[in-house]
């Protein structure tokens, strides 16, 4: 069954808009039951940038157009995003929308989605980061500022830190979110201090293997002092 099908099967079914009111959802709560299917991450991903219509989205996302409708109505429905403007196209009239709130997944609700949703996710993202990071690294903008930020920390974490880890990384987003939205209120009451900077902060936690590669760097190092010490 589609996702359509499971979401609004049944004629008597409330709209998303109707439940979220009459239940009083919070943000949190409507980017959950909003955002556990992938597409509609990816919708509002773009929104965040700038006006969509689902017409160019279907064309961006290579999907078909009804499909895409479907999902942007979802949106809409829970107040995520808000039409903007019309045009007239072809004898027909396009809706263009953007967001109202931010494509943020903390983890209670990328738990939620399936793991087929969690890995086009996750891909999505790294390419995004990886286009952004080569981009930036390219144009030299990413040298060009004194307060950067460049690190990587491998640790061993149990399950209690490990959970710990991940609400901090959900803290530092949100809070980074919030910074952003501050800046814009500045920048609009003519209190800023100069441009808005575009920036990006990039964040990942996530099991890995480090210990092999640490494992591996070891030998490597054990081996080269031994072909110097053989060559001496």
């Amino acid at each position: 069954m589609s996702a359509k099908g499971r979401e609004g099967r049944g004629s008597k079914a409330q709209s998303p808009k109707k439940k979220a009111k009459k239940h009083g959802l919070s943000l949190k709560q409507r980017l959950i039951k909003a955002l556990v299917h992938p597409m509609r991450w990816r919708i509002l991903t773009l929104m965040n940038e700038r006006e969509w219509s689902p017409n160019e989205l279907a064309e961006e996302l290579v999907e078909g157009l009804s499909q895409v409708s479907y999902h942007v109505k979802v949106l809409k429905d829970f107040e995520l995003i808000e039409m903007t403007k019309t045009e007239p196209r072809r004898g027909a009239v396009e809706h263009y929308y953007r967001a109202v709130e931010r494509a943020y997944l903390p983890t209670e609700i990328s738990k939620s989605l399936p793991q087929s949703g969690r890995d086009i996710l996750a891909n999505k993202v790294l390419e995004d980061i990886d286009q952004d990071l080569g981009t930036s690294i390219k144009s030299r903008k990413f040298y060009e500022r004194d307060d950067h930020h460049v690190t990587w920390t491998p640790e061993f974490l149990d399950e209690v830190a490990c959970a710990k880890a991940s609400e901090l990384a959900d803290e530092f987003v949100a809070r980074f979110i919030e910074l952003g939205v501050d800046s814009k209120n500045r920048h609009a009451e003519g209190n800023g201090d100069g441009e808005l900077i575009p920036v990006s902060a990039a964040l990942l936690v996530f099991p890995s293997d480090h210990h092999k590669t640490a494992s591996r760097g070891k030998r490597t190092a054990k081996n080269k002092r031994a072909r110097k010490r053989k060559a001496g």
